[in-house]
């Protein structure tokens, strides 16, 4: 038995060693795989800066990624003062900040009521709500249109801001709802028996806990509300109202278009998304996990 034991020591041993090679090998490949996921991700984003640098001589005749001969830092400042590009960056801000804002605080309380109180029609009121997944978007534009109209909102932020979270009202409530099953009941049982109010409770104890997946339906709120167009170019006319994503046709001439201040205008409509997504992305992976799981 003594030589059987010792005969099988090196083979467990080989074994293991080649366990571990094949996964060092594995992990290598899955390392290769993502770095070339992430260099297709990220290298339109380095062409779009190239892009934002060149003039239209240089746009035409040099490749995609080539290097401009003389970078044209220029368009940056010339669409930002010039092209007003400074005063509908301020309008998008306004306008994505107030609708995600709105879209979050309404979507917590009706998540809130459906998932927390007890009440006949809490799951007509959340089947009415994902009803609204269904509906196309943009097939409401001319009712919206002749809406907005007779109530006097046309040509407003508050009608575009009112349009953008009416309409991810439901996916938001979707995704808050599988991390609100997921926290106990405990807590708000010991915090009524403390004496907290409800009102209290909500935005002391459930809102606080639910951070990680109001991050993640924020930066999804924020992608939309930030790059949507039709909705902008209807309701909006006056220049001075106007959003990134209408003001860049103003670089789009009858007879010539300013390439260079189009791509600087992109890259700027671009940052505030990285930035956003960079300080959000561990609380958008914690909100993804924590959401996917009922409780």
């Amino acid at each position: 038995m003594a030589t059987t034991t010792t005969a099988a020591e090196p083979a467990a041993e080989t074994m293991s060693a080649a366990g571990k090679l094949k996964g060092k090998l594995l992990k290598s490949i899955l390392y290769v795989i993502l770095g070339l996921i992430a260099v297709v991700q990220i290298l339109p984003l380095i062409w779009l800066v190239l892009f934002s640098l060149k003039d239209n001589q240089e746009v035409f005749n040099l490749p995609p990624l080539a290097l401009p001969q003389d970078p044209n830092w220029g368009n940056y400042l010339r669409v930002w003062t010039d092209g007003n590009i400074g005063l509908y960056f301020f309008n998008s801000i306004i306008v994505t900040g107030s609708a995600v804002i709105l879209t979050i605080l309404l979507a917590s309380f009706v998540t809130f009521a459906i998932t927390r109180m007890n009440w006949k029609l809490n799951k007509i009121v959340l089947a009415l709500f994902m009803i609204g997944l269904m509906i196309p978007v943009h097939s409401t534009l001319i009712p919206l249109f002749s809406f907005f109209l007779n109530i006097g909102l046309m040509n407003t932020h508050p009608a575009i801001i009112l349009t953008y979270t009416a309409f991810n009202l439901p996916l938001t409530i979707m995704i808050l709802l599988g991390f609100y099953y997921t926290i106990p009941r405990e807590l708000e049982e010991a915090a009524i028996v403390d004496g907290c109010s409800i009102h209290r409770m909500f935005f002391q104890i459930i809102l606080p806990l639910t951070a990680p997946v109001v991050a993640t339906t924020a930066i999804i709120n924020m992608i939309y509300n930030w790059n949507e167009f039709v909705f902008v170019n209807t309701f909006i006319s006056s220049d001075s109202l106007k959003t990134l994503t209408v003001g860049i046709q103003n670089f789009i001439g009858q007879y010539s278009t300013d390439w260079g201040a189009i791509g600087a205008t992109l890259v700027i409509s671009v940052l505030p998304l990285l930035i956003a997504f960079v300080f959000l992305s561990n609380r958008i992976v914690e909100g993804i996990t924590a959401g996917s799981v009922k409780g």
